[in-house]
């Protein structure tokens, strides 16, 4: 094994896309500890600034002492706490969907809907960009599986008009691309899929709490109702700060999620406590306008500065703001060079997480950053990337 595994590994290092884990030894925040160093932190997922809310950590707290840690087993044999079973109501009506059902992760919440939902003699249209976790669940369906052209309706459209033999057909997309920044053109989509009779599938991830009324999400954002997109699914790791994920629709949806998602049956429930935390999340998170203007602010005084420094930013008005750099190593440089020198954590991203030659500082940000946090990595990009070669 060791013959075999060694000289790949290696050769992921001569290429530049080794990954190495960092250790953090304190909460997330806008500044972070790293490595035994204080450090500037723009690449988190934490976009309201929750993870770390005292009231999120006193709702834990109680949550602990009141269902101890662990769920014990499956949501369908004793580990489906009241604290779920809350959660799940209050997400639905968040959502404005009949249920929602708690997964332990995003990843799990893809494959569980996309496998209960299509199958051999099916279809599945994925846009091409779409998170890993929704091309894995695409190929373990085993549907057929059409990627189209990024945002791309035409390209769909051709796809769509081959399938006309299959009986199920479902579109996927993200809401927010994680990658790019940018949104799925949801009208669009909505309009095709009701064209083609098939169902449309969004995954939230990056855009519930940042974009719609209370944080509804890029959905609500486009005014589109439950019957554009019957298939919604959210995280809590992300804007809401705890961990987990939801999927809201239908009751005939999620009744089938029960009985026929294996990632869902399969696998101890999230703990109680994570779920009593999460509802205290909810309540903050609705009622975040502040946080999500102020996010809004930074995200135009980051876009702005970058313009006159001469950035070229990909089009995003997310709190994801990648700036492209093209090769690996360049951006392994760039990304190093922002935490040596001036104690900026931004994460180089690679192929294949990106396609080649689009590898790209990841940057985001979050509620809880300062305006003059943003003035320093924006002086820190300046003098790192004048230096960087052509």
């Amino acid at each position: 094994m060791e013959e075999t595994l060694a000289p790949a590994l290696q050769q992921r290092r001569e290429q530049s896309l080794y990954r190495q884990r960092r250790i953090v030894t304190g909460p997330q925040g806008s500044r972070l500890s790293l490595d035994n160093g204080s450090v500037l932190n723009f690449c988190s997922n934490d976009y309201l600034g929750l993870a770390n809310h005292p009231d999120i950590i006193a709702a834990l707290k109680h949550g602990a002492d009141e269902y101890g840690v662990g769920a014990g087993a499956s949501h369908l044999i004793n580990g489906h706490s009241h604290a779920h079973h809350a959660l799940e109501e209050e997400l639905a009506d968040f959502s404005g969907r009949a249920r929602a059902l708690l997964f332990s992760s995003g990843y799990m919440a893809n494959l569980g809907v996309i496998t209960s939902l299509v199958g051999k003699g099916d279809a599945i249209l994925e846009d091409r960009i779409n998170h890993a976790s929704l091309i894995d669940a695409g190929l373990l369906s085993g549907a057929r599986l059409q990627r189209y052209l990024h945002a791309d309706i035409g390209s769909l459209n051709k796809h769509l008009q081959k399938q006309v033999n299959n009986k199920r057909r479902l579109i996927v997309t993200d809401g927010v691309f994680s990658m790019d920044g940018d949104l799925a053109p949801l009208p669009a989509l909505s309009a095709t899929a009701q064209q083609h009779h098939a169902w449309l599938m969004v995954d939230d991830a990056h855009g519930m709490g940042v974009l719609g009324k209370q944080g509804r999400g890029t959905v609500d954002h486009f005014e589109l109702d439950k019957k554009q997109v019957p298939v919604l699914m959210g995280t809590l790791g992300k804007a809401f700060g705890t961990f987990g994920a939801f999927v809201a629709g239908s009751e005939a949806l999620i009744e089938t999620l029960i009985q026929q998602a294996r990632s869902y049956i399969y696998t101890t429930a999230l703990p109680p406590a994570v779920a009593v935390a999460t509802r205290t999340s909810l309540e903050l998170l609705r009622a975040a306008d502040d946080r999500r203007d102020k996010l809004g602010t930074l995200i135009q005084q980051f876009r702005s500065g970058a313009e006159q420094l001469g950035l070229t930013l990909m089009a995003s008005q997310t709190p994801i703001q990648p700036l492209i750099v093209g090769d690996a190593q360049q951006a392994m440089t760039l990304s190093d060079t922002l935490l040596q020198k001036h104690q900026i954590l931004v994460s180089a991203i690679r192929p294949p997480t990106v396609p080649k030659g689009s590898a790209r500082l990841r940057i985001t940000l979050c509620a809880n950053h300062t305006a003059t946090q943003v003035d320093q990595l924006l002086s820190a990009l300046d003098s790192s990337t004048q230096k960087m070669t052509p």
